[in-house]
């Protein structure tokens, strides 16, 4: 068997059952999909309570220094528009394998970096690590058709939600017993552990395409002219962009307005995970009989009061920071229920095209997330407490809900079936 070119013998193997760890002749096995979803998740938020004392360490506003979340999402964002056309292109292994190596120098550079500005340069680098998400997802449809690759997909998922929970609380405690330079050689012993992991078990397992780079992105314009994909991407997008706004100022809130160490701030920003998990259950179980757009607007109308609630709280002169971040919960739950539902309207309006509309969608959704994480850090000081970040993600959930009842509204005109 001609291990030199894997492509030649996976392409196309759908038989997921086969699947032997650390051997390339055979479909990855799960576990190397799923971390290789985790780790872009975890670059994402690992670092977040460290953040305060990054700031403090390079002399910094912390304006500038909350960049560090904005730019990473803006790359992020790029990527995904030419991550899917570039692996159909040349193959998911090398392009996993170099943005991995990427990812483990920018990383190194983080920890190193003689500046602010270094710094914010090597955490852009560090997007790089998104291919990991991106391609994971890829990978689960190449080696598996239906409701396997469904299957494959959803445990794929479930460690997306994970990472976010648990990757804030490590790094905290990391940030409070060694300091904040910790959580990124963390970053790059996981990375350097993934790429050798990656190595021996991943082989090739997209089909050979002879279609031009540029015949794939001539794609785009058809999506582009489609309203109900322009109504699910907002959806989604609205509904990330909460979120994203929200990792943006939460550290400043923790630790600045609540005065928490980074372990408790750690802790408190990973609360939204638990209900984007639930939230995740309820639309696998009721999606089907329900319908994706009323999940839509049910998870929409839901996810006001993840942010509305501490508003009135903290008028009503609430000052435990669980009255903040608690309610964060329902935000994740209301989340949980439009993302799954609103990326499966956004794949279904052109099933030729799904894979084009998974990359437009999601540097739309990333894309928004970072002008709205920018915007969370430009807004708060200590003289405005938590209120300009509960009504940014408030105004970011009201748009989502627009968008969902656009969709309602579009498939009232023009009929139930996708198109």
């Amino acid at each position: 068997m001609d291990m030199a070119h894997p492509r030649k013998y996976l392409s196309g193997m759908t038989d997921t059952s086969a699947a032997r760890l650390l051997d390339r002749s055979t479909p990855p096995h799960i576990s190397t999909l799923i971390v290789l979803a985790c780790i872009s998740a975890l670059s994402m938020t690992m670092f977040l309570p460290a953040l305060p004392e990054i700031t403090a360490h390079f002399g910094a506003d912390y304006r500038v220094m909350q960049l560090s979340v904005a730019i990473y999402l803006l790359v992020n964002a790029v990527l995904q528009i030419v991550l899917g056309p570039i692996s159909d292109r040349y193959g998911r292994r090398p392009v996993l394998l170099a943005s991995l190596a990427l990812f483990i120098l920018a990383t190194i550079g983080c920890l190193f970096a003689p500046s602010a500005e270094a710094f914010l340069a090597f955490r852009m680098g560090q997007a790089v690590v998104v291919t990991g998400m991106v391609l994971s997802r890829a990978i689960a449809r190449d080696v598996a058709v239906g409701s396997r690759a469904a299957s494959l997909i959803a445990y794929v998922t479930m460690g997306m939600a994970i990472a976010p929970l648990l990757g804030p609380a490590v790094g905290g405690v990391l940030t409070d017993l060694y300091g904040w330079q910790s959580n990124f050689i963390v970053q790059a012993a996981i990375g350097a552990a993934i790429l050798l992991f990656c190595y021996f078990d991943l082989g090739e397992t997209a089909a050979s395409r002879h279609s031009s780079m540029r015949q794939q992105f001539a794609e785009y314009p058809i999506l582009f002219r489609s309203r109900r994909f322009w109504g699910y991407c907002m959806c989604a997008a609205c509904a990330s962009g909460a979120f994203f706004a929200y990792l943006g100022g939460a550290p400043y809130v923790g630790s600045t307005i609540y005065g928490l160490s980074a372990s408790e701030v750690g802790l408190y920003i990973g609360l939204p995970s638990f209900g984007y998990m639930l939230g995740n259950f309820v639309s696998g179980r009721w999606s089907v009989p329900v319908g994706i757009n009323r999940m839509i607007v049910a998870g929409s109308l839901i996810a006001i009061f993840g942010p509305g609630l501490p508003i009135l709280m903290i008028a009503a002169g609430a000052a435990h920071p669980l009255f903040f971040f608690g309610f964060t919960i329902i935000l994740g739950f209301g989340n949980g229920l439009v993302m799954p539902n609103a990326t499966a309207g956004m794949l279904s309006v052109r099933p030729r095209l799904a894979g084009t509309a998974s990359g437009i969608g999601g540097a739309i959704m990333i894309g928004g997330g970072s002008g709205l994480s920018a915007l969370s850090g430009a807004l708060l000081n200590e003289g405005t407490g938590a209120y300009p970040l509960a009504f940014l993600m408030l105004a970011s959930v009201l748009c989502g809900l627009a968008a969902a009842s656009y969709v309602v509204w579009v498939e009232k005109k023009a009929g139930p079936l996708l198109r």
